[in-house]
C-alpha cells in the first residue's frame, strides 16, 4: 500500500510540474534566441530600430512561464523593472516605448503606459507566485495590479467601471478611447478574486466585446460616448486588423466552462466565416461593411487556431504554419503563433477562473 501511495503521489508531483521541467519547446527557443537579448530585452528588429515595448516584455514572461523556464523570465522582470519602471514597478508603471532616440542614446521614448502590458505583466508574476510558490512575485504581481487599478481605471458614464489604454491620452471630454484586445476576459477572472474594479469591470468588458462588434467583427479601437453610444475610432476608423486579432485569440483561448465563453464565441463566428471563406485570415476588416481586405500574416493563421476549433480551416491553418514558418524579423507573428499555436499544441490553457493551466506533465510527444 505505501508503495502506490508513493506511485499515487510521484504523479501529482509530475503534474504539478514541480519536479519534472516542461518539454521542449522549439518556437519559445527560436523566440528566446532571435528575440531576447543576454540582458532580457525582447528586441522587435522591424524598420532597422531595435525597440522594445512593455507589451513584448510581458509577453516573454508569459511564455517564459509556459515554458518553466525560470531564468529567463527572471531576466526579462529585472530588465523590465530597471529599464522601463526606473528600477520599480511598484512606485511607478512601466514605459511603454524604449529604443534609441535622435541623439543616439539608448532609453525612454514615451513614458506613457500600456494598460494591456501591465496587465499581463501582473498575471505573469500572479501565475508565476503561484506555480512556482514564489511570494516576492506574488507581492509584485499584488501591488502592480493595484497601481493599475488606481491610474488606468475609468467609470465611465453609461458603461461602467473600464481599463483605460494607458494612463494618458485616452479621455477627452465625454469621449473614451478603447481598445477590445487590450482586457483578455481570461486575465479579468483571475484578477476578479482580488480587491479593486475587477469583478465590475466584467459586465463592462463583456459589452465592449459584444456592442462594439455588432456584425461580429471587432475593430482595432473604438470610441465611447454616452449619449451616442459606440462610434468608430477618428484615427482608425471602423477597421479591424493588428490589434483586433488578438480579441479572437483571447475569446477563442477561453475556459470551456468560462461564463463568457459561449456568448461570445458565437458572436464571433462570422471571422471563422471569413476565414474559411478566403483560406487564410484577412489582414483587415471593416468591422461595419464585413468587407475583407488583403492576406493576414501566417502570424494571424495561429491567432486564430483556438477560435477555429472543430472546423475544417483549423486544419488549413496548420498546415499553412508548418509551411511558413515564422523569421527572425517577424517580432509579432512569432507573438501570435507562441501564443496560438502553443495554445493548439495543449502546451497550456486557461480555467474557468483565469488561472494558467501549464502542460508541464504532459508526455512530450503529445506535442508533436
Amino acid at each position: 500500500m505505501s508503495g502506490m501511495m508513493a506511485g499515487m503521489l510521484s504523479l501529482v508531483l509530475l503534474w504539478s510540474g514541480s519536479t519534472l521541467a516542461a518539454c521542449d519547446w522549439p518556437a519559445w527557443q527560436h523566440f528566446r534566441q532571435a528575440y531576447i537579448s543576454e540582458q532580457g530585452r525582447v528586441i522587435d528588429p522591424a524598420g532597422g530600430r531595435d525597440i522594445t515595448t512593455s507589451e513584448g516584455q510581458s509577453y516573454g514572461m508569459f511564455f517564459a512561464l509556459v515554458a518553466d523556464d525560470r531564468d529567463t523570465f527572471a531576466q526579462l522582470l529585472q530588465w523590465t523593472q530597471n529599464n522601463l519602471a526606473a528600477g520599480d514597478m511598484t512606485a511607478r508603471l512601466p514605459a511603454w516605448l524604449w529604443g534609441q532616440d535622435q541623439q543616439q542614446q539608448w532609453g525612454v521614448l514615451d513614458p506613457n503606459s500600456a494598460a494591456d502590458s501591465d496587465l499581463w505583466l501582473a498575471y505573469d508574476l500572479l501565475e508565476a507566485g503561484r506555480l512556482w510558490h514564489n511570494r516576492r512575485y506574488l507581492m509584485l504581481g499584488t501591488l502592480l495590479l493595484q497601481r493599475i487599478a488606481r491610474e488606468e481605471v475609468a467609470n465611465i458614464p453609461g458603461l461602467g467601471v473600464m481599463l483605460l489604454p494607458g494612463k494618458n491620452g485616452f479621455v477627452e471630454e465625454q469621449r473614451w478611447t478603447l481598445n477590445p484586445s487590450y482586457l483578455p476576459p481570461q486575465l479579468l477572472a483571475r484578477f476578479a478574486a482580488f480587491e479593486g474594479p475587477w469583478l465590475a469591470m466584467r459586465h463592462s468588458n463583456q459589452r465592449l466585446l459584444l456592442e462594439a462588434a455588432p456584425s461580429g467583427l471587432l475593430p482595432d479601437w473604438v470610441v465611447w460616448q454616452p449619449k451616442e453610444g459606440w462610434l468608430p475610432d477618428p484615427k482608425t476608423g471602423s477597421i479591424g486588423s493588428y490589434d483586433a486579432i488578438r480579441s479572437y485569440l483571447w475569446v477563442g483561448m477561453l475556459a470551456d466552462d468560462a461564463t463568457d465563453r459561449a456568448s461570445l464565441t458565437a458572436h464571433l463566428q462570422p471571422m471563422v466565416e471569413l476565414t474559411a471563406t478566403l483560406g487564410v485570415p484577412p489582414e483587415r476588416v471593416d468591422v461595419l461593411t464585413g468587407k475583407a481586405f488583403g492576406s493576414g500574416s501566417v502570424g494571424f493563421s495561429a491567432a486564430l487556431l483556438p477560435l477555429l476549433q472543430q472546423t475544417s480551416a483549423a486544419e488549413v491553418q496548420r498546415r499553412r504554419l508548418a509551411a511558413q514558418p515564422v523569421g527572425e524579423q517577424s517580432y509579432y507573428d512569432a507573438v501570435l503563433t507562441l501564443f496560438g499555436q502553443g495554445w493548439d499544441q495543449r502546451r497550456y490553457a486557461f480555467n474557468q477562473a483565469g488561472e494558467l493551466v501549464p502542460g508541464w506533465g504532459n508526455s512530450c510527444s503529445s506535442y508533436r
